[in-house]
């Protein structure tokens, strides 16, 4: 038996053996570090069998696959600790999710700080232990009994619904614990050094406000205490950047109860997303994009057409007009499909690029609301791209160097991730096969690393996504391509070819933004509110020492603004040394001091945000400084 491990080395073995095995035979670091087995491409506990060919990856923590059987382990080890000191508490659901994991409980009264500690103790006891997590199966019938047995009727709830495929159930159990669970595992709970619980709250069973509202407890896990360690230090870090908190200190957005999920943009917060459309617009003009604007409403043969009526309809806003259904935009793509075709078209006009930022409606459950990164409507920076098979792969690397060019004016690094072919798709799987090689291409060309994010594919087409890291290592997906040979198809789009003959043309969907407002919540954590000049909403704060300088400090003041800057003047009878704690505490890039000395001069003193006093500046080169930083878009 020959087993093939990542670096291509093979290692031959007489008889079966776990893959745990392997991890030891190739070095007991490894086997210490190892969270499970990548095998065949599927991922598998430590503890499986081995007993044929095949491809074998030991996985850590470092892995992204190693992380979530680690976090969920932890989950484990919570609930297990909740039975512990809460027998009654009822076991919901309890996954790894990003940077953690949590888990869900029926409980009597919702945990406070000090159950939270009581419960971190008894899961110290339960990783000292070092209890072996063993998985095993019962039949369905034996599986419905168990779980019923054991009191745990959403376990119930959800054994039921695999019930009816008549597969084996799978369990995990660790000591006194049991819990209905696919997997994979670690192979005990010692592995789990490092822990916090770090939060509860509510949560509604499935995600829906008809349902029972359950106890969610929120925890990170790490292998060593100087990673969890770092992890709270930037969570705290996090804290003081969360854009919700800093969106309502600094007057950019407010949420309000009469509108959950739709924000209110204050002005300066319009100020940010119109400059951020400004430098849209621009670069897209630039790049040879024409802008289009399509209706918010279209009734319901526009959905069924594009399969959205059947495929997406239970995330959009409905309506009746005239005894028709109508829908609100959850996506500008059709909208798009009808533009195109409002007059003929020819081979010597593709590929045409049509660009649109679109206000787009989706219903989002209430609880997975949150600030600007999640909301019920937003503005899609949209574009679609009507081309020729022949010019699919210089297009989608001309939309992969732009999204590049954009993530690094603000200092983002990224990943990328192709995703494939997902269950609930439409279309052929010729088209769906060219269509995802056709990305491919491109991406191999352009000497890109990426990841397979198998089956998350949009309905119609794969698509590359984009992952941005911010300032504190966190990733947001953001910009994406989506390859369609769908909709043209179901629009019956065409093009007259260079053989005079009529041709269907190849879409591409694509987001550079993804979400404006999402793009600024980001914006506002990564840079915790201290935009750079060119997008900062107030740029210069003048700041007159007492009233005899106001005359003068209105001649700056107007002076900038004729320079096209954006600026304010504090003319509060307070000392200047608050006024200049008021205007750092406003994140404002300039503060100019002007007293009795820049009077007389005719200069101002000039503050820097980062930099401190630069001393005296006169208007004419403070401009030049000022409008140099603007021009170049420096993020410092």
């Amino acid at each position: 038996m020959n087993i093939t491990l990542k670096d291509g080395s093979v290692k031959a073995y007489d008889a079966p053996v776990t893959a745990a095995q392997v991890a030891t035979d190739l070095s007991m670091g490894l086997y210490k570090a190892a969270c499970l087995a990548k095998i065949d491409g599927e991922n598998c506990d430590l503890r499986t069998v081995i007993d044929r060919d095949c491809t074998l990856s030991i996985l850590t923590f470092d892995d992204p696959d190693g992380k979530k059987a680690f976090w969920h382990t932890a989950s484990h080890i919570l609930a297990q600790a909740v039975k512990h000191l809460y027998p009654d508490a009822r076991l919901a659901i309890g996954p790894a999710i990003d940077n953690g994991f949590y888990y869900d409980f029926d409980v009597e009264k919702p945990f406070s700080p000090e159950d939270l500690s009581k419960i971190e103790a008894e899961m110290k006891k339960i990783v000292k232990e070092n209890i072996p997590l063993q998985a095993f199966t019962l039949s369905p019938e034996d599986a419905l009994q168990k779980l019923a047995d054991m009191g745990e009727p959403y376990k119930v709830e959800l054994c039921e619904e695999h019930a009816g495929k008549g597969e084996p159930i799978s369990f995990y159990e660790q000591a006194d614990f049991t819990d209905l669970c696919a997997g994979p595992h670690l192979m005990s709970t010692g592995a789990v050094k490092a822990f916090k619980l770090t939060s509860s709250t509510g949560a509604y069973w499935r995600g829906s406000e008809k349902n029972k509202m359950l106890c969610r407890v929120y925890g990170t896990a790490f292998p060593k205490a100087s990673e969890l360690e770092d992890y709270l230090n930037r969570i705290e870090e996090a804290k003081k950047r969360d854009h919700r908190k800093l969106g309502k200190e600094l007057k950019l957005f407010a949420l309000m109860d009469e509108g959950p999920g739709f924000p209110f943009f204050l002005p300066k917060g319009m100020v940010l997303k119109n400059t951020l459309i400004d430098f849209w617009r621009q670069i897209h003009t630039r790049e040879g994009y024409v802008e289009i604007s399509t209706p918010m409403m279209l009734n319901r043969g526009l959905w069924e057409t594009s399969g959205h009526w059947d495929h997406y309809k239970e995330n959009m806003y409905t309506t009746v007009i005239d005894d028709t259904d109508f829908a609100i935009k959850p996506m500008n793509c059709p909208g798009g499909m009808l533009v195109y075709k409002t007059e003929p078209r020819s081979y010597r006009d593709l590929p045409l690029r049509m660009g649109e930022l679109g206000l787009v409606h989706r219903h989002e459950k209430s609880g997975t609301l949150h600030g600007l990164m999640r909301v019920r409507c937003f503005t899609q920076d949209d574009a679609h791209i009507f081309m020729t098979a022949e010019q699919i792969t210089d297009e989608i690397k001309g939309v992969v160097r732009l999204i590049d060019e954009v993530y690094t004016l603000f200092g983002f690094k990224y990943h990328v991730e192709l995703s494939t072919k997902p269950e609930n798709s439409i279309g052929s799987d010729e088209d769906w096969e060219m269509a995802t090689n056709g990305l491919i291409a491109a991406l191999n060309e352009l000497n890109m690393d990426y990841v397979v994010n198998e089956g998350d594919g949009a309905f119609y087409g794969p698509k590359i996504d984009f992952h941005l890291e911010d300032s504190l290592g966190r990733t947001w997906q953001c910009g994406t391509i989506q390859l369609d040979f769908q909709l043209p198809l179901r629009f019956e789009a065409e093009y007259t070819g260079a053989d005079g003959e009529k041709h269907r043309p190849i879409m591409i969907h694509r987001v550079v933004f993804g979400s404006i407002e999402r793009f600024i919540g980001i914006l506002i954590e990564h840079f915790a509110g201290a935009f750079p000049l060119w997008l900062a909403p107030v740029q210069v704060k003048i700041l007159p020492i007492s009233d005899r300088h106001h005359e003068y400090a209105k001649e700056v003041g107007d002076f900038l603004t004729q320079q096209g800057f954006r600026v304010e003047m504090d003319s509060r009878s307070e000392k200047v040394g608050f006024k200049i704690r008021e205007a750092q505490l406003e994140k404002v890039p300039y503060m100019l001091i002007v007293g009795d000395k820049e009077v007389e001069s005719k200069t101002v003193g000039v503050r820097s945000r980062k930099d401190g006093d630069l001393g005296a500046l006169a208007l004419d080169a403070l401009c030049e400084k000022l409008a140099e930083e603007v021009r170049t878009r420096a993020i410092k």
